[in-house]
């Protein structure tokens, strides 16, 4: 008890010494590293830098709600698989909602587009792309990626818009029809395509598919034309 009591006064000596000396005691507590924030998706996707995508980055486009899945998951995967990355973009920026509850960040503002980083667009077709066919920005994107010689490629409907965009003139397509709508052919045809009832259609730079049952070959068809 005697030794605990003298090594406790001994304690509150040195401690008021400390002080009278100006000496913070809190320079003898165990200090906290310090907090790093929390990474967020735009982070991950700033660090993909220019040197790291060079040559090798794709934008695909599609419906801010009720995109087909398989049409942007499945293309999607085929060429992150043979080593491209992969930018979203749609009408509005943040989740799009596909038709069978898949999730796409659209992390590209339309307005953001720089067509000297990437290779090739690709427009996922869906039943909410039917209300974009006509959409004047969506034809923009197409006929500036096919004047400056890069791939444009369209699955399901989406060959319709780029029909529309005035870029299948005199080229073979092919586009989604079923034994009761044929409307989307009609609408390739009315503005100068050459419709052909095939799953994957190449003309040049430009590749067309006829819906998701084609999602792989359509895929595959883009990675072989970008490797070529």
């Amino acid at each position: 008890m005697k030794k605990r009591f003298i090594y406790s006064v001994v304690l509150i000596i040195v401690g008021f010494g400390l002080v009278l000396w100006g000496v913070p005691l809190t320079l003898f507590a165990p200090q906290k590293a310090p907090s790093t924030p929390p990474t967020t998706q735009s982070d991950v996707y700033d660090k993909l830098t220019d040197d790291t995508t060079m040559g090798k980055k794709i934008l695909m486009v599609v419906a801010f709600k009720d995109f087909r899945d398989e049409e942007y998951f499945v293309p999607k995967e085929v060429l992150e698989k043979a080593g491209f990355f992969i930018d979203t973009t749609s009408t509005e920026q943040g989740i799009a909602i596909g038709s069978q509850g898949g999730e796409a960040v659209a992390h590209i503002g339309l307005d953001e587009i720089n067509l000297e980083n990437y290779k090739a667009v690709i427009f996922c077709g869906g039943s909410g792309m039917a209300n974009e066919l006509d959409n004047q920005i969506f034809h923009k994107l197409a006929k500036d990626f096919y004047q400056n010689d890069k791939v444009v490629a369209a699955i399901c409907i989406t060959p319709a818009l780029l029909a529309k965009a005035g870029i299948l003139e005199n080229k073979k397509a092919t586009v989604w029809s079923s034994a009761l709508d044929k409307s989307f052919i009609k609408v390739l045809e009315e503005n100068g395509a050459i419709y052909q009832d095939n799953p994957v259609v190449i003309d040049n730079k430009i590749i067309t598919a006829n819906g998701p049952d084609a999602a792989e070959e359509f895929g595959k068809a883009i990675v072989n034309l970008l490797t070529e």
